[in-house]
């Protein structure tokens, strides 16, 4: 934790050499962000038969959360150490600051994405108010689930180079069975039984205050049930793994 410093230096740089010649570097993302939004916004109200003003805020949140802070943040924590093979192998570093360094290379890009729900939000004039406040616990709990997924699926993807697709594939099809872009609501009594969806009790423990909403006290049991078993695995995976991530990468 020492090294935070270093650590943010290389996220940064990790971004500026990402984006490197372009004109509008890291927002070409915000831009296709704004454009997505749009789109499906119109399309799938119409579908769902909601109301633009109250269905383009969650669609709008939603996404960006998704989008970035779950399903792109899992997909880099795949390739942690892989991305990095030759500072492994050249210098005597912990592990552990790669995957801070994925951490606040993906911090940085949710932090340029955020505008685009924010734009939406003074669009619409609907403000969270003090309700969402109880999204920084969240928003916390997410960055420590992150540290542990980028220790654990950056060296167990060391080890099996086919788990990155595999997971990617299951993020897709986790995309379509939470709802993102589709309301809890519209399950009707079935929606009791999303709180067994683990990546809907961790998006709505930051989406639903950002929307003004306060979550349910199950849903924060299973969002901290999840990260300890998350934490747990990790523990164990990890520190059998890392004397050989050097030598898979």
């Amino acid at each position: 934790m020492r090294m935070w410093r270093y650590a943010f230096a290389l996220g940064w740089l990790d971004i500026k050499l990402r984006y490197r010649g372009s004109v509008l570097g890291p927002f070409w993302l915000t831009l296709s962000s704004v454009v997505m939004l749009a789109s499906m916004g119109v399309i799938y109200a119409r579908l769902f038969g909601i109301s633009l003003t109250d269905y383009l805020p969650f669609l709008a949140i939603s996404l960006t959360l998704w989008q970035v802070a779950i399903a792109g943040m899992l997909q880099e924590a795949c390739i942690c150490f892989t991305d990095a093979d030759r500072t492994i192998r050249a210098i005597r570093l912990p592990l552990t600051l790669q995957a801070m360094r994925v951490l606040i290379r993906n911090a940085i890009v949710l932090a340029h994405n955020i505008v685009v729900p924010i734009g939406v939000f003074a669009l619409y004039r609907m403000w969270p108010g003090i309700a969402g406040l109880l999204a920084v616990p969240g928003l916390v709990l997410w960055a420590a689930d992150a540290f542990a997924a980028c220790l654990l699926l950056g060296a167990i993807c060391a080890r099996f180079r086919d788990l990155p697709p595999i997971v990617g594939a299951l993020l897709q099809v986790s995309f379509y069975v939470t709802p993102v872009v589709w309301r809890p609501a519209q399950l009707g009594s079935h929606q009791k039984w999303l709180v067994l969806n683990p990546f809907f009790d961790l998006l709505e423990i930051v989406r639903a205050p950002l929307l003004g909403h306060v979550p349910p006290g199950g849903i924060y049991a299973m969002g901290v049930a999840v990260s300890l078993v998350l934490w747990v695995v990790t523990g164990c995976v990890f520190s059998r793994a890392r004397r050989y991530v050097a030598f898979w990468v």
